[in-house]
């Protein structure tokens, strides 16, 4: 398999592996209001907002100074469920909500 690029938008909950970023030094919410946040953002998307711009603003990845984006990667080099959503898309796609032990992600595929 060859390197993909993706960029994303993570939302935290107190579930996750570190509940902190640069956004919210103790995050509180569940699981459930993180999906719930993510729906919203997936409605932004749907109505024609940028992926990027709200990546710098509601992505609790220090990413988010990026619009999202995480460069180039390979296989073995995420968590295994970001990994198969990024590599079941076609370029330009958008996920839906994939978990991890980080928290709750959408994935755009962008090479």
């Amino acid at each position: 398999m060859s390197q993909v690029r993706a960029s994303h938008i993570l939302v935290k909950h107190r579930g996750s592996r570190r509940p902190s970023s640069w956004k919210e030094q103790e995050v509180t919410r569940t699981r459930e209001e993180a999906i719930q946040i993510l729906e919203g953002i997936q409605q932004r998307l749907a109505n024609g907002e940028d992926f990027a711009q709200i990546a710098s603003v509601e992505s609790h990845c220090s990413s988010a100074k990026r619009g999202g984006d995480l460069g180039m990667f390979g296989p073995g080099q995420m968590m295994r469920p970001f990994e198969e959503a990024t590599y079941a898309l076609n370029v330009g796609e958008v996920s839906g909500i994939v978990e991890t032990d980080s928290g709750v992600h959408l994935i755009m595929r962008t090479a």
